[in-house]
């Protein structure tokens, strides 16, 4: 299930437009200009993290390394994007010189993609000089952010359904369909009805019919044997007019087609309404014309929580179409969970200037106030807690570390990329093992995070020195 090639540059890690120089906000290039003037480009660290789990869950689902790793390789200024920054701001000529030969140079530690993680630990460690560092920041943080949202909402999706099959259906809903399609697959999602998806990335494909195909013919039961004769295996939706009776025209094509044909009806869908009265009545039909094994699809702006409440009712619903809640990557009202965004944030760690001297840097500001210092991220086996320490402190007896390197000397890494299959394996191994209460649908426990003593140290000792952190701001 690798990438093909022919459409990896043109779908993964590539800003709209092709202009990864422009991938930034305002602020960035200004701030690089002012550090230019300043004479400041030390190796600078930041962490990139999250501080609270989506949708009122205890964890994120990893995913975008592949597009953000991409983005930095590929970062680099074209001419006509240094030209349209000398003509929104007065910059010396000398730094726009610089910008146009700015590559990325440093290194990145990353959380495999595929990796469960919790709120404030770094799921990325970057380490550059500061110039080269900040102007990477929003890239990175959209290739993560959206990503991990929709794998993160894809697997609660799959573990709402209780082992039956979860299908993303959002390519006219999501913002970023191919990002979508391969995070929901991540995820656990079984297929994807997005075909340029399925292609590009080797996922399976599933489909059924449109409305507009049973309404293309006078009557629905034309309709059905229209799609009965053309397909072997096919599947047929039944709420275009009237349900009821449309599963019994469907029943009754499917035993007519089997007999002439030897074509099999594979699954019905159910396209919104009471879902639950729905399936039963059409599970009954079917059984009763011996067609037992046809599967029920059920779709219509379908959540986990509406997931959940279908299977705990018995509802004998074989696989889930899921639009616009996955491919948005939405909340629930009615549950009072947020949802549509991922507040990952991108934060200086660690700063050492042109004489050698390191500068742990965090941010104060009450329940946004950042950890100090460059970071590694221990994992006890089982699950049992994980551990955010200093770089160089020794590692926990029975724990393993979480970050990799990926990136070094701005090159990405052998082995940085697996295929996505690899990827999904390793997802789905992660959250199997994840404890039941912390794969809950609402988290009442958090996960155990702690940190270090040296670094609890070391942010009590730098938030007691005045005028070396500030408040405000994201």
């Amino acid at each position: 299930m690798a990438l093909d090639p022919a459409l990896a540059a043109k779908h993964v890690g590539r800003p709209a437009g092709g202009h990864p120089g422009l991938l930034t906000d305002l602020y960035h290039p200004d701030a690089a200009y002012v550090s230019w003037c300043a004479y400041r480009n030390g190796q600078a660290t930041f962490d990139l993290f999250a501080r609270t789990a989506p949708f009122g869950g205890a964890y994120f689902l990893v995913s975008g390394l592949e597009q953000a790793l991409t983005f930095v390789r590929d970062f680099h200024y074209e001419p006509e994007e240094i030209h349209y920054l000398s003509q929104i701001r007065d910059y010396d000529p000398a730094f726009l010189d610089e910008l146009a030969h700015l590559h990325f140079s440093g290194e990145i530690l990353a959380m495999p993609e595929g990796a469960i993680a919790f709120p404030h630990e770094p799921l990325l460690r970057v380490t550059a000089p500061f110039r080269e560092a900040l102007l990477i920041e929003s890239g990175l943080l959209n290739a993560i952010n959206g990503a991990t949202l929709i794998a993160t909402k894809a697997s609660r999706l799959v573990s709402a359904a209780a082992g039956r099959r979860v299908a993303e259906f959002s390519l006219r809903r999501a913002q970023e369909p191919f990002m979508v399609a391969r995070s929901a697959f991540i995820g656990g999602c079984a297929s994807t009805s997005f075909l340029a998806a399925a292609y590009a990335y080797r996922l399976p494909a599933t489909g059924t019919i449109p409305h507009a195909l049973v309404q293309l013919f006078d009557e629905e039961r034309d309709a059905f044997a229209a799609v009965a004769q053309t397909f072997n295996r096919y599947t047929l939706l039944l709420d275009t007019y009237d349900l009821r009776n449309a599963i019994h025209t469907a029943a009754e094509v499917a035993l007519e087609y089997r007999r002439q044909l030897g074509h099999t009806l594979a699954a019905v869908r159910l396209d919104g309404g009471d879902l639950l009265e729905q399936s039963r009545y059409v599970r009954e039909v079917l059984d009763t014309a011996g067609l037992q094994t046809v599967k029920i699809l059920a779709s219509g702006d379908l959540d986990e929580f509406s997931i959940a409440g279908l299977v705990a009712a018995g509802a004998p619903i074989d696989a889930f179409g899921v639009g616009t809640s996955l491919g948005a990557g939405t909340g629930s009202l009615e549950h009072g969970v947020e949802g549509g965004a991922l507040g990952g944030v991108y934060k200086l760690a660690q700063y050492v200037d042109q004489h050698g001297t390191e500068r742990p840097s965090a941010k104060r500001a009450g329940a946004k106030s950042t950890w100090p210092g460059k970071k590694e991220v221990y994992r006890m086996d089982g699950f049992r807690g994980d551990l955010v320490a200093l770089a160089g402190e020794p590692p926990p007896e029975g724990s393993r570390r979480l970050l990799q390197p990926v990136m070094r000397d701005g090159s990405v890494l052998p082995g940085s990329l697996p295929p996505i299959a690899e990827i999904w394996e390793l997802a789905q191994q992660q959250l199997r093992e994840l404890p039941e209460p912390y794969r809950a649908l609402t988290c009442d426990q958090p996960y155990p995070v702690r940190f270090s003593s040296s670094l609890e140290r070391l942010r009590a000792e730098l938030f007691g020195e005045v005028g070396r952190t500030s408040a405000g701001g994201e």
